[in-house]
């Protein structure tokens, strides 16, 4: 039943519309930086191609197992290129915007695809803007990364307190902004940001997923705590409690490492419901560091090892 639903989402969402239309396929987890990091560049230009028949669809390999076996999916990013129901190009060794639009428009000279309506000068206006913001969250993302937390706040500052609503209340500039307060050590700032959001800004997942990154800000602990908690998840390996419990508060005291290896080892040795508690507290550090930091890099690749083999 679960497999004829995954079936049922895939035909809608990607069999039907490559019937006239050429769709960018992109198989990619919460998890996984990389995918992350070239999403931007796969909507920019999906968004400039709309009127040439060209749209984007995103298969989250945790969430359709089924669908990504189908395609015998061995590591992600994978993209391709879809018409008529079948996969008629491999886009993933596709990594930058020159690369990508070239093999778009071999495609589209060889397929009959059908161009998609515009509505000329404002949706070009459109299309640019929405362009120049996905730059600056990059540039915003990177900094971050790379220890510029000033820089990043600064950017961040501007595009959600400075810029029109529209471009302050989008998820993407908003977790930013909360991320680089608390990098900056202002996590009652990013609470109160947060708090100030409206509803539905908060319930979107990146906004709820920059706001771990509070929470784990204070999960501050004295030494000798820290030092229980690490014997109490060292006798007892199999209780998932006692690791996260443990995770946490290395985390918080600037262990990372630490962390990272306790949950690592729990997602490799745990059962399905330590597993997931543990994948989940993992993620939760990697968004609360930044996707593109260096140690989260080598971090998921210790985990795509252990979860694709």
């Amino acid at each position: 039943m679960d497999e004829q639903k995954a079936v049922d989402r895939f035909r809608k969402q990607v069999v039907e519309p490559s019937q006239t239309k050429l769709v960018i396929l992109d198989f990619w987890a919460e998890w996984c930086g990389p995918c992350k990091a070239i999403a931007p560049m796969l909507e920019k230009v999906a968004a400039e191609y709309a009127d040439k028949g060209v749209v984007l669809a995103k298969v989250d390999v945790d969430e359709e197992k089924f669908i990504a076996s189908q395609f015998q999916v061995q590591s992600i990013p994978t993209i391709y290129a879809m018409f008529q129901g079948q996969p008629v190009a491999d886009l993933t060794p596709m990594r930058s915007e020159s690369q990508l639009k070239q093999a778009l428009d071999q495609l589209l000279e060889q397929l009959p695809v059908q161009a998609g309506a515009h509505d000329g000068e404002g949706a070009d206006q459109m299309a640019q803007m929405e362009a120049q913001v996905a730059q600056m969250i990059e540039a915003g993302e990177a900094m971050l990364a790379g220890e510029e937390k000033d820089q990043a706040l600064e950017l961040f500052t501007q595009l959600a307190t400075q810029a029109p609503p529209p471009i302050a209340q989008r998820p993407d500039v908003q977790s930013g902004y909360i991320r680089a307060l608390v990098a900056n050590d202002q996590a009652d700032a990013a609470k109160a940001a947060h708090d100030a959001l409206p509803e539905e800004v908060q319930n979107d997942a990146a906004v709820k997923q920059a706001y771990s990154a509070i929470e784990l800000a204070g999960q501050q602990v004295d030494d000798s705590e820290l030092k229980n908690l690490r014997a109490a998840a060292a006798e007892r390996p199999a209780d998932t409690d006692a690791q996260l419990a443990f995770a946490e508060a290395a985390f918080a005291a600037g262990e990372r490492d630490e962390a990272a290896e306790v949950l690592l080892r729990a997602i490799e040795g745990g059962g399905e419901e330590g597993n997931e508690a543990a994948k989940a507290k993992l993620l939760q550090i990697f968004e609360a560091v930044g996707l593109e930091d260096p140690w989260v890099s080598a971090q998921r690749r210790k985990l795509s090892l252990i979860l694709f083999g």
